[in-house]
């Protein structure tokens, strides 16, 4: 099978940490028989230094036309980067909104799982975590407060700013169906997260999942509040199953479920269209910090190709295959130095990738 993916390197660390999943997938190519096509692309912060915006218009048709494609961390230094001396609309992550809506790239999975392995890198108290935890998280990617109508303007004298929170039932609709779908692959249990004690806009979400609902008996069904959701995802992460949530929700919910996983290098994450076509990136951010010192966590880049394997290509084997290399490397105690506990090995981002490569075989 040949798979054409296109490459975004991105900023930062961006460029070391998709190399390493460029590697392992290579890897899996050769050991089950697949052609690995790779179109590289330009976005956020490496688009700006080369064509002055964050992502041009030749790069969304390329994107488009291929069968998914791989993305590493977008942005740097906010304090020091010159592009952040840019207007907002012409700043890296810009690139990023742009493309989840020329893409209709409209839900975002980003699963937190915590490896029996992980467990010392966890800040939670061992009873909490003892036999670890494993969710997803469903994001609805191209709604609400991110998109909506915004102006900063003076009234009086006085600077206002506003945005605009806006869903419509179809939006709803169309994540709420994905979200059961994927909980009926897993232990069919979807949590709602909203704010319908106070957001018409939640009171509307809360209504269309419920007739979603409908339409998934064997699915249990249960509402939360996201205040309440971000206590319980320190009180008790282990009765989370599928967690569906609006997308500003879910941005901050899915980074403290990365923290409670042992580090925000492990999160991977998918954004699908409506089609079987995915971006796939980690959830961290572009830690310009660390950028060319190879200290990196690879991981949360490595199985986010390994989603893009299973949703996209409906390779579950190799998915599979590599999911299985990442536990065991763990198993072995090799770790990076955002996991790294006492008794363990510290090896760089180019050894983890070596190493999850020689466990697919």
């Amino acid at each position: 099978m040949k798979l054409n993916i296109g490459v975004i390197k991105g900023d930062g660390i961006g460029p070391e940490i998709v190399t390493e999943a460029m590697k392992v997938l290579d890897r899996t190519g050769e050991v089950y028989g697949h052609e690995m096509h790779y179109t590289q692309l330009l976005m956020g912060g490496a688009s700006i230094d080369v064509h002055g915006v964050p992502l041009t218009d030749e790069t969304v048709q390329l994107a488009r036309s291929s069968d998914a494609v791989l993305m590493g961390s977008i942005g740097g230094d906010a304090k020091t980067s010159p592009w952040y001396q840019l207007e907002p609309s012409r700043r890296p992550e810009a690139g990023l909104l742009r493309i989840r809506k020329e893409l209709n790239l409209f839900a975002n999975l980003r699963p937190a799982v915590l490896y029996e392995e992980l467990k010392g890198a966890c800040p939670l108290k061992e009873e909490i975590t003892q036999g670890g935890f494993d969710m997803m998280i469903m994001r609805e990617l191209t709604g609400g407060l991110y998109f909506g109508a915004r102006a900063t303007e003076e009234k009086d004298g006085v600077l206002t700013a506003w945005d605009t929170l806006t869903y419509n039932e179809q939006e709803i609709r169309r994540i709420a169906k994905r979200g059961f779908d994927i909980a009926m692959k897993r232990r069919k249990k979807v949590t709602s997260v909203d704010k319908a004690n106070v957001l018409d806009s939640s009171r509307l979400w809360r209504k269309v999942v419920e007739e979603v609902a409908a339409d998934y008996p064997e699915v249990i069904l249960e509402h939360m509040l996201v205040d309440n959701c971000a206590m319980q995802l320190v009180k008790d992460p282990k009765q989370f199953d599928v967690i569906l949530t609006e997308n500003m929700f879910g941005d901050i919910l899915s980074d403290e479920a990365s923290m409670v996983t042992g580090s925000i290098g492990m999160l991977a994450s998918a954004s699908l269209n409506e089609s079987r076509f995915g971006l796939y990136e980690p959830s961290g951010g572009s830690a310009p910090d660390i950028a060319g010192k190879g200290i990196a966590n690879p991981i949360a880049t490595i199985l986010s190709a390994a989603m893009m394997l299973r949703f996209s290509f409906d390779l579950d084997r190799e998915a599979d295959a590599i999911e299985q290399a990442v536990a065991q490397v763990l198993k072995e105690g090799y770790r990076t130095i955002d996991i790294m506990s006492e008794g363990k090995t510290q090896i760089g981002t180019a050894k983890m990738g070596d190493l999850i490569c020689g466990y697919i075989r």
